[in-house]
Parts: C-alpha cells; sequence; structure tokens
C-alpha cells in the first residue's frame, strides 16, 4: 500500500482541511512529507505529530505562498534537509466573497495572490528542483509529480465570487500549460477539482439543514463531500498507478458538474 515509499512531498495549506487530509494520505502512503501553514501553526504541528507518530517522516514550514521569498526559503529548508523533491500538492487557497459592484481591489488582489500566483511560485520552484535533481527511477516512474487543487469552478460560473472563479479558471490553463511544457522533463502536471466539500471555507452552506438540504440540490450523488474524498484521489494521481495522467483535471464532485437542474429536462 505504500505506493510513494522514500519520495518526499510538499503541501500547501496543509494545516486543516483538504490540504491536511491530503498530507495524511501521501504520509500513509510512505511519503515525507512537508506541512505547510501561513498562520495557523498549531494545526501544522498537530499533522506533523501524527505523520510521525506513525512512523513517517514530516516537517512542518511555514510561508505565505504568496511571497515569493517565503516560497523560496521554505523549498531551501526541504531541500536542505531532505535533499529533493518528488510530488509538489499546490493546495493554499481562500475566499473573499463580495458582489461584483461591491468587491474591493484589496479582495480582488488577495483571492488571485494566493489562488493563482501562489500556484505559480510554487510550481516555479519546484519545476526548477525536480528538473535540477533529474529523475530517480527506484522512486518514481516520473521525474516529479505536481498537483493542482482547483474546483468545479474552474468551469462553473460563480456569481457574487468572481474573483474565486477567476482564479480557478485560471488554474485551469495554467495548469495545462505548465503540463506541456515539462512534459519532456517526466514532470507530470495534473489538476483535482473539488466540489462542495464540508470544510471550514464553506461551514454556511452546510452547518445547517437547511442550507444543507439547498446544498444538495446541486448535488446529483445526494451527499456532500468529505476532505478524504479528494485526499484518496490526489493520492492516487501523484502515483505510479496513475503515471500516464498528465494535463487532465479530475472532478471530486459527486455530479456537480453534470448540472443538474437540466435532469428535469432544463
Amino acid at each position: 500500500m505504500e505506493s510513494l515509499r522514500g519520495q518526499k512531498a510538499l503541501v500547501t495549506g496543509a494545516s486543516s482541511g483538504i490540504g491536511e487530509s491530503i498530507a495524511r494520505a501521501l504520509g500513509a502512503a510512505g511519503a515525507a512529507v512537508v506541512v505547510n501553514y501561513s498562520r495557523n501553526r498549531a494545526g501544522a504541528d498537530r499533522v506533523v505529530a501524527d505523520l510521525q507518530a506513525g512512523g513517517g517522516e514530516a516537517l512542518a514550514i511555514r510561508a505565505d505562498v504568496s511571497r515569493e521569498a517565503d516560497v523560496e526559503a521554505m523549498f531551501a529548508e526541504m531541500l536542505a534537509a531532505w535533499g529533493r523533491i518528488d510530488i509538489l500538492v499546490n493546495n493554499s487557497g481562500l475566499q473573499r466573497d463580495a458582489p461584483l459592484t461591491e468587491m474591493t481591489l484589496e479582495q480582488w488582489n488577495t483571492v488571485l495572490a494566493v489562488n493563482l500566483t501562489g500556484m505559480f511560485l510554487c510550481t516555479r520552484q519546484a519545476a526548477r528542483a525536480m528538473i535540477g535533481q533529474g529523475p530517480a527511477p527506484a522512486l518514481s516512474r516520473a521525474t516529479g509529480k505536481i498537483l493542482c487543487v482547483s474546483s468545479v469552478h474552474e468551469v462553473i460560473p460563480w456569481a457574487g465570487h468572481v474573483n474565486y472563479a477567476a482564479s480557478k479558471g485560471g488554474v485551469r490553463l495554467f495548469m495545462q500549460s505548465v503540463a506541456q511544457e515539462l512534459a519532456p522533463h517526466r514532470i507530470r502536471v495534473n489538476s483535482i477539482a473539488p466540489g462542495a466539500i464540508q470544510t471550514s471555507i464553506n461551514r454556511p452552506a452546510w452547518e445547517t439543514a437547511e442550507a444543507l438540504a439547498s446544498l444538495l440540490t446541486l448535488i446529483p450523488y445526494g451527499r456532500i463531500g468529505v476532505p478524504d474524498d479528494i485526499a484518496r484521489a490526489a493520492a492516487w494521481l501523484v502515483s505510479d498507478a496513475a503515471d500516464y495522467v498528465h494535463g487532465q483535471t479530475l472532478f471530486v464532485d459527486g455530479g456537480m458538474t453534470l448540472y443538474p437542474e437540466f435532469a428535469r429536462g432544463g
């Protein structure tokens, strides 16, 4: 079951939610994991302690992914400690919601800086390191694996959330363009696009019975997702079992992208 044994992974925004679950899944598959955090040191330390208690190797590193110096320092610390990086999971993301006519430039810039610029900064550093270190066939068929955590809103418009939807739409073509560029180096690049997942970022959408019932009208499969749904898919995408998957977005959404309102004839 340890399909990632010996590999070194970095998961951004891994102190809670989807990122935490992905970090735990990669650790369970045998990878050593850098648990990145921006503010939640206690959460990152808890994830690291749990991974270490299970016999794994883990390290918490603080970095604001929207800041170039932070990202460069984070990768330098990881490489100094472990000497290589085999897997990058670009998970950090946030929302600053407002109607278009009321959205501030600060709200727009904050979301784009973390959700898209942060992905660029981390991917650039990972690519440089992976190309420099070269392949390690004993660890993986690929020279490196980069996974971008996107959203169903890379294809579904979302009124009232134009900054978030724009950032995730950008992730789609960012990932595909990077996949084109890095393919000759045997670096696999893909995205995973969650639908409605039960995390703190969207608590108002599921914490009451009324809110959950309304949300479920958008999910044909009839249940809200949980972080482990994303983590299991992510662990597969960065393993050799998915070695021929490149430049693709895997939607893990209970069918939300099926546009369920059309199931009744439109």
